[in-house]
């Protein structure tokens, strides 16, 4: 066989098949073995949250625990297992294949465990369906509903079901996971890298895992900083601290010139906007030992924020992230955007009082 016939991206081939590898969600995974080891098992579960953060491999590990299967045991968990996706089989026939199936016992284990994702997507009269067999399901029936969209949920479904509400992983617990990844596939990564792709990934680990692969792919078996962050299109930390730099010295040419040259490299200007946003609000939260925990970044970074916070007043920072908040909620509508972000950078080089220094 080909290697290209071989080779399985990284969120199938490192997907959790156990509690203990499922990323940043320990408060659910704890609760439900718990429920397991106690035999309190629920006929009706309601896993809640963004995409990619772990509900239907949680739904999947569940199901084998519940019938005692290993991870290994493939050939059982299937014949156990029903997963539906409602996003594309929401029709009330679709529900009704599951409805004639929950009344048949299974041929092992214990537990009948049906997964039905995007649940919301299903019609009004798929749902009143579905709802007949939640009310009276037999012992053996265990349902696990998935979806993004927990207010689309009807109250009547949402009475019958434990709801577990899934959250967004945070930039340390996927960084930790890339990282571990990394070594087991001999992968040179710097901390910094895998963290602007974990940042792009906006919480979710799936989205994390192809982002990655895609790097592996254009750059090799070597992820810097730079090659990160020029691959994924993302503006580097020293745009934004060089942009501080020159506000607080009032070097209000030398930020114009800067935006000119992000411009140039063919940035959006409301993604600098966004990112100078977060920088101040990193450098609010670099001053306080007791607010740091709120930054999520590598140490040599955080060290850096620290350096050029304490060089900001407070009053600098507030103003400045007031200035950059208007332009944020005035960029869409305006009709000459490159001058509102220019008016903002001028402002911003007008707060600590001064000409520019010689």
């Amino acid at each position: 066989m080909t290697a290209a016939s071989t080779y399985t991206v990284s969120a199938r081939k490192y997907r959790p098949q156990e509690w203990e590898t499922v990323v940043g969600q320990d408060g659910i995974t704890r609760t439900l073995k718990q429920a397991i080891a106690q035999e309190q098992i629920a006929q009706a579960y309601l896993f809640c949250g963004p995409r990619g953060v772990g509900k239907t491999t949680s739904a999947r590990i569940f199901a084998r625990a519940i019938n005692g299967f290993e991870a290994e045991a493939g050939e059982d968990y299937a014949f156990n297992v029903f997963e539906l996706d409602a996003a594309s089989n929401n029709k009330v026939e679709d529900i009704r294949s599951i409805v004639d199936q929950v009344r048949i016992p299974p041929q092992r284990g214990r537990y009948k465990v049906y997964i039905i994702d995007e649940v919301h997507m299903l019609s009004q009269a798929a749902f009143n369906a579905f709802l007949k067999t939640l009310e009276e399901p037999p012992p053996h029936a265990v349902f696990i509903l998935a979806t993004t969209e927990k207010h689309k949920i009807l109250p009547t479904i949402l009475s019958r079901c434990q709801i577990f509400d899934f959250h967004r992983i945070t930039v340390p617990d996927m960084v930790k996971h890339l990282q571990s990844i990394c070594e087991k596939e001999g992968i040179e990564a710097e901390e910094q890298a895998l963290h602007v792709v974990a940042m792009k990934a906006d919480g979710a680990l799936r989205d994390a895992l192809s982002i990655f692969d895609q790097l592996v792919a254009f750059a090799g078996r070597k992820l810097t900083y730079d090659v990160v962050a020029e691959h994924l299109h993302v503006l580097d930390h020293t745009t934004y601290f060089r942009t501080v730099e020159h506000a607080l010295a009032g070097e209000v040419g030398e930020m114009m010139l800067l935006f000119d040259e992000i411009l140039a490299r063919g940035f959006d200007p409301h993604h600098f906007v966004t990112g100078i946003g977060e920088h101040l609000r990193n450098l609010m939260v670099t001053r306080d030992e007791a607010t740091l925990k709120l930054m999520e970044a590598p140490e040599d970074v955080k060290s850096q924020y620290r350096t050029q916070a304490q060089h900001c007043s407070l009053h600098f920072l507030v103003k400045a992230l007031e200035h950059v908040n208007a332009v944020d909620t005035q960029f869409r509508t305006s009709n000459h955007q490159r001058l509102l972000v220019e008016l903002m950078l001028m402002q911003l080089g007008s707060l600590e009082g001064g000409e520019k220094k010689k």
